[in-house]
């Protein structure tokens, strides 16, 4: 438990590192394992080497497939941040003093956790494509360790009205429909779209600037759309402590 606490407590420095190592790809340079080719032209090429499309088709259908993914991700993360606050999704430590059966977690336990996948997913197509497949499978590990760590906490701390929660919610694939009776829980559209700018932004780049194929104003673009999150986070209100724990 001390451990999942702990990779909790660092899991946004945990991830920025991944992504940092992603983009990075260091065994290119060092040892030169793979190219600097990045994801989107490679299922570009792939894909026009099999003859099912030509280049310019393929690198389209991945460009629309990836815009897909990164709006999925930024609606899953705005939806679950507008009921579970704020101040819950960016808190340091697991919080249990409620639990949250509103909105989104209606259909499944980890929405957030699903909406970051799917942001990095569609963000990875602008990494090198070993950084990106690196990416992918770490991240998906890390959200593994995440979740097992937060249900654990969460069994703990509420007991039995949890262990009914998690045989009635699954825990990755949304259910579409659900036995759950609302609690009164109100959202909060307006901070949860100021708290996850860098999703929005995220998908912005892939869908528009993609075009380009210029991959230094895309990278530019997600630097700056990071730097934005966290201003808009550092201006936003303090924590709130009501529900269950942040993801």
């Amino acid at each position: 438990m001390k451990a999942g606490s702990i990779i909790f407590r660092f899991r946004m420095l945990f991830m920025a590192i991944l992504i940092v190592i992603g983009f990075s790809a260091p065994w290119i340079g060092l040892w030169g394992l793979g190219s600097r080719i990045s994801l989107l032209e490679w299922f570009g090429l792939h894909i026009s080497r099999l003859g099912l499309l030509s280049f310019s088709a393929a690198t389209a259908v991945v460009i629309v497939s990836g815009a897909l993914v990164a709006a999925l991700g930024a609606l899953l993360r705005i939806w679950g941040s507008a009921w579970l606050g704020h101040g819950i999704v960016i808190n340091s430590n697991m919080q249990a003093a409620q639990l949250m059966a509103d909105g989104p977690f209606r259909y499944v336990r980890n929405p957030l956790y699903m909406g970051m996948y799917l942001w990095v997913a569609a963000m990875s197509l602008v990494m090198p494509a070993s950084g990106a497949f690196f990416v992918l499978i770490a991240v998906a590990l890390l959200i593994g360790v995440l979740i097992a760590g937060e249900e654990a906490f969460l069994s703990a701390s509420l007991g039995e009205s949890y262990r009914t929660y998690l045989a009635t919610v699954p825990r990755i694939l949304p259910r579409l429909r659900t036995t759950l009776s609302v609690s009164g829980n109100k959202p909060r559209w307006k901070q949860a779209v100021l708290s996850e700018i860098y999703p929005i932004v995220v998908f912005i780049t892939i869908a528009f600037l993609s075009w380009t194929y210029d991959e230094k104003l895309m990278w530019r673009a997600l630097l700056i759309g990071f730097g934005l999150s966290l201003l808009a986070r550092a201006l936003m209100p303090g924590l709130r402590t009501e529900t269950s724990s942040p993801q």
